[in-house]
């Protein structure tokens, strides 16, 4: 297997490490992984095409490769692109043991600017997990239009976060962060988030890939209030210097919220929409 980058990485030129990468760790340990049954459904999204070439756009600390690999074998090569060097590092150690024979290359840019480093490169399946919304959406698929094999498969896929979920815990839980924050939502040192005003399938209706299909996963997911305090450190809207020296002082408060709302066995449950666009080329098929 070759080096965790395709070139030594250097200091990160955009900012893009303030907003997730001083979390890494903490991303890496609380951040949830993707369903298995996500998996499987972008595995039968490309049973047809053998040796394929995984590119994988704001791959954070790797949950989206790590999932995928041991459902679909034949990837012979990944690509995972982040602006934090800090979670390409930790994806590299996540998804070593997994890769067998298997290569893999790390670039330290943002998603639009991803420039393959092999000639004649052609990705099969382009995934974007929980990432989508930060980036620049045209360039992006712009830039897949460029690197994709003509039968590709580029899905875009999540499920919100603890603030977008509702349920009694999330809301006070909120409401607690709101008393230490202000009301809008935090987005990292980048002062308030605003939801973008332009739905995914519209981004995807206007680019290459056109061809639609979307796919919703309902479950429950338990978090101990542990859990929860660990997963707020990895986010942009409660990461532990928007507090500054008020931090163990909101975790201790947080901790003692979310005991009180937990069930009897300790747990916290979120019910979960996971929601898949599968998008292709009109025409395209794998």
């Amino acid at each position: 297997m070759n080096t965790p980058a395709d070139h030594p990485p250097t200091s990160t030129p955009h900012g893009e490490d303030l907003l997730f990468g001083a979390a890494a760790d903490e991303y890496a340990r609380f951040r949830p992984g993707v369903p298995e049954q996500v998996a499987w459904l972008l595995a039968d999204a490309v049973k047809g095409v053998p040796d394929l070439t995984l590119l994988d756009l704001g791959a954070g600390t790797g949950q989206v490769a790590a999932a995928l690999l041991p459902a679909l074998p034949r990837i012979t090569h990944l690509d995972l692109v982040d602006p934090s060097r800090a979670m390409l590092r930790e994806a590299f150690v996540i998804l070593r043991p997994l890769m067998g024979n298997r290569t893999l290359s790390c670039h330290e840019v943002p998603a639009n600017q991803f420039t393959p480093q092999r000639p004649n490169y052609r990705a099969d399946l382009i995934t974007c997990c929980r990432a989508f919304h930060w980036m620049n959406r045209p360039a992006v698929l712009a830039m897949a239009d460029q690197v994709a094999a003509p039968h590709a498969t580029l899905a875009l896929m999540g499920d919100g976060s603890l603030w977008t979920h509702e349920a009694d815990w999330t809301t006070v839980l909120k409401d607690l962060i709101r008393s230490y924050l202000g009301p809008g939502r935090r987005a990292g040192s980048r002062g308030t988030y605003t939801e973008p005003s332009i739905r995914y399938e519209d981004d995807l209706a206007d680019s290459a890939f056109s061809d639609v299909s979307q796919h919703l996963f309902r479950f429950p997911r338990a978090w101990t209030p542990q859990q929860v305090i660990g997963y707020l450190r990895s986010t942009s809207f409660a990461r532990a210097d928007l507090f500054a020296e008020r931090h163990a002082e909101f975790e201790a408060e947080a901790l003692h919220l979310l005991e009180g709302h937990a069930d009897d066995s300790g747990r916290l449950t979120e019910q979960v929409d996971f929601t898949v666009l599968l998008a292709r080329r009109p025409g395209g098929t794998a």
